[in-house]
C-alpha cells in the first residue's frame, strides 16, 4: 500500500485517555465520520492480548472507511494483523529494519526532529515523516519542540511527504501555512474534544485552508 499525500491530510493518533463511557472503536468511528484520513493506533499501557484485539477491531473499521491504518511502535503486532504499516520513533527501530520485517508494500512512518534524522529515515526507506513537536504539547512528556524554520528545512530536504505533529489545534493550525507539510497529526485536537465528529470536520476544513495558503 503506497502512502498517498492526500491520505496524510488529517492523521488521527488514538489515545484512550479521554474514553470516558465510550470505547476506542466508537471514538475512532466518530473521527472517521468527521473526515480523518489516516489512523494510528497508539497504545502505551495495554498488554499484548488486548492490544491485538483492539488493533483487529479498529483495522476492520478503517478498511470500511478505506483509510490507512498503522500501529505505533509495535512492529510485531503490525506484522501479525497485516496492518497497513507502522510508525516508529527515532529510538525504536531503523526504517530499514522495519521494512525487512514488514515487507515492501507496507507504510512506514518515522518521527524526525532534525534535517539529518529526516534524510537518514528517507534513505532507510521511510514513506513519510512525522515532524514535531511543532507547538508545546501535553501528550508526550519528552516531546522536543521543533522550530518552524527547521520544519520548513526538513520539508525542503526530503522527497517524501512530511506531516507536522505536536500541540496542533484548530486555532494554531493556520500558523503552519507555507511550511511545506502535506498534513497534520493530532491526538487531543480530535480525541480530547466533546464532539469528536464535529471537531474532526472543522479541523479538516481548517487544515485544507492552511495548505492552500
Amino acid at each position: 500500500m503506497n502512502c498517498d499525500k492526500k491520505d496524510l491530510l488529517l492523521y488521527a493518533v488514538t489515545d484512550r485517555h479521554w474514553l470516558g463511557e465510550e470505547t476506542l472503536y466508537e471514538q475512532v468511528e466518530k473521527a472517521l465520520k468527521g473526515g480523518a484520513t489516516f489512523i494510528q493506533l497508539r497504545e502505551k499501557e495495554l498488554d499484548t492480548a488486548h492490544f491485538l484485539e483492539e488493533a483487529k477491531e479498529i483495522q476492520k473499521l478503517c478498511r470500511e472507511y478505506k483509510v490507512p491504518f498503522v500501529i505505533n511502535d509495535n512492529v510485531e503486532i503490525a506484522a501479525e494483523i497485516e496492518a497497513d504499516g507502522v510508525h516508529v520513533g527515532q529510538s525504536d527501530m531503523e526504517a530499514g529494519d522495519v521494512r525487512a520485517k514488514l515487507g515492501a508494500d507496507k507504510i512506514i512512518g518515522v518521527s524526525a526532529q532534525t534535517v539529518e534524522q529526516a534524510l537518514r529515515a528517507q534513505e532507510h526507506g521511510a514513506d513519510y515523516l512525522g515532524v514535531g513537536a511543532v507547538f508545546p504539547t501535553g501528550s508526550k512528556a519528552d516531546a522536543v519542540e521543533v522550530d518552524h524554520n527547521v520544519l520548513k528545512a526538513i520539508c525542503e530536504a526530503v522527497d517524501i511527504p512530511v506531516i507536522a505533529i505536536g500541540g496542533i489545534t484548530k486555532d494554531n493550525v493556520k500558523d503552519l501555512a507555507g511550511s511545506g507539510i502535506c498534513g497534520i497529526a493530532v491526538i487531543s485536537a480530535i480525541f480530547g474534544q466533546k464532539d469528536i465528529e464535529a471537531a474532526t470536520k472543522e479541523l479538516r476544513e481548517r487544515t485544507q485552508n492552511m495548505l492552500r495558503n
